[in-house]
């Protein structure tokens, strides 16, 4: 049943007048203003969204927490940053030369080559006696490997140029000035300076090469053993021999040979000419040259013995003369794990010291001093 809706007669409004009975007089009201909605901002909003919803904020705080905790155990944070650009450095080592032949027959064909390479921003060299070291500096974020590649490939296309005297240039180890995490000292009361440099560039600096996150272990102090041929200028005019004689025959007996193989009786033996030195006697043994059937050994020239390479620095520890080796990380590695590494191999190698050899783990140059 349908539903009839009720008649309204339209209803005319006419304003009325001030004489009016039913006119309202309304005073003007001055500095009055009529209240208006209020200012939501984007903070309100939010605050109001998170009191709509607040089991999903619950949700994703808890979530955001979780990651973040993950994230922080895992991020490497390290105690000192590397704030330097990747930067690859060459040295050469030019037995002999002067500075200024050092620098204009090594250092400037190197820096020629290497400052055409990509992403080299800055080229910077030292040239010492008989010394080379340049260092190309790249630009900020390059892959340092792949830096290292770029500087290697330039460098093969000037070693034909160099003089033969000069051995050829190699890349250092990939570290920064930042990279040096600790310094460890030995020091000896029994053991010569020569014998402690010795043995910790043989034994010590292998070991801690073997850590991983290490790149360069630096040995500072002591003395370089050398064997030594000591020639006499008397007995070389009696024997009428040449230094260069006496150096050719060094040479060229110092090196195994191999001689092949030999079939015999179904077996297969390989023949190895054994020449190279083992102690003093077989350098003093060795022939110069042969006159009338009778042979110049080196032992008629001069003295063998083992000796020292003239020293160009000194170190110290606690104010002794000591051998310190600087230890530098590799580009990106943790310095607090490469440390704790290191303390392990430090500790097993200190109970093969040599008698009567102390030892010094520094965690920074102002610990211990080189000079």
């Amino acid at each position: 049943m349908g539903v009839i809706p009720a008649y309204r007669e339209p209803v005319h409004t006419v304003p009325a007048t001030a004489g009016d009975p039913g006119h309202l007089e309304v005073p003007e009201l001055s500095g009055l203003t009529l209240p208006t909605e209020p200012n939501i901002t984007m903070t309100d909003r939010l605050i109001q969204f998170a009191l709509r919803n607040r089991a999903l904020v619950i949700a994703a705080a808890a979530l955001l927490l979780v990651f973040g905790t993950h994230t922080a155990l895992r991020m490497p944070v390290d105690v000192f940053p590397d704030l330097t650009a990747p930067t690859v450095a060459v040295i050469t080592e030019a037995h002999g030369m002067a500075p200024l032949e050092v620098e204009s027959q090594v250092t400037l064909p190197l820096e020629s080559a290497i400052n055409g390479a990509p992403g080299v921003r800055r080229v910077r060299s030292s040239t010492a006696v008989g010394l080379s070291i340049i260092w190309a500096e790249f630009d900020w974020g390059t892959d340092p490997y792949r830096a290292r590649q770029i500087i290697g490939e330039k460098i093969q296309t000037v070693v034909a140029t160099l003089p033969p005297e000069v051995e050829p240039p190699t890349l250092m180890p990939e570290t920064s000035i930042m990279g040096e995490v600790m310094f460890l000292a030995l020091t000896s009361d029994r053991q010569t300076p020569t014998e402690m440099h010795t043995w910790a560039d043989t034994v010590l600096k292998r070991r801690l090469l073997a850590v991983p996150g290490i790149a360069k272990v630096t040995p500072t102090g002591g003395g370089e053993r050398q064997f030594q041929v000591v020639l006499s200028p008397a007995r070389l005019s009696i024997h009428r021999v040449a230094v260069n004689q006496v150096v050719t025959a060094l040479r060229e007996s110092n090196e195994n040979i191999s001689a092949g193989f030999v079939n015999e009786s179904g077996s297969e033996y390989l023949v190895t000419g054994i020449g190279r030195f083992q102690s003093l006697t077989d350098i003093g043994e060795t022939v110069v040259t042969v006159r009338d059937g009778v042979p110049t050994r080196i032992a008629d020239l001069g003295e063998v013995r083992i000796g020292e390479s003239p020293r160009r620095g000194e170190a110290c520890a606690n104010g002794q003369p000591a051998v310190l080796l600087g230890i530098s990380k590799q580009p990106g590695a943790n310095t607090s794990p490469s440390r704790g590494n290191s303390m392990p191999r430090w500790t097993t190698s200190k109970r093969k010291c040599p008698p009567a050899c102390g030892s010094t783990a520094m965690s920074s140059a102002r610990q211990g001093s080189s000079k």
